[in-house]
């Protein structure tokens, strides 16, 4: 009952920005925590941020603290990432997921199919 995609990503330089978009197709999207990761080639998938269902809750991964932030609206059933100062290590994959669980927890339900992010030097 759940699917997301995503779109936003590109090819950037450092230090440039990005937004990215995720929909939700879920009819209870406001009821869910929901989540960025992404996963670069030869490395393990790692979580990026996370939003508690009202969005007040936030949790990010000192790597991105400070450059990424993310919010949603469940009006539009819409998560949104938005990368500023954007590093050549910040090059990925990046998923949308979506959690019945708490925002502090990194254990997600469902996935979306992913949008690349480059960023050149």
């Amino acid at each position: 009952q759940v699917q997301l995609v995503e779109s936003g990503g590109g090819l950037v330089q450092a230090g440039d920005s990005l937004r990215l978009s995720c929909a939700d197709s879920a009819r209870t999207f406001s009821s869910y925590t929901m989540g960025w990761f992404r996963q670069a080639p030869g490395k393990e998938r790692e979580f990026v941020a996370g939003i508690s269902w009202r969005g007040i809750g936030v949790n990010y991964a000192d790597s991105v603290k400070g450059r990424f932030t993310i919010s949603r609206d469940n009006a539009k059933n819409t998560l949104y990432l938005q990368m500023n100062g954007l590093k050549p290590e910040d090059t990925a994959v990046y998923y949308c997921a979506a959690s019945t669980r708490s925002y502090l927890a990194r254990d997600y339900d469902y996935w979306g199919k992913g949008t690349l992010v480059t960023v050149s030097s």
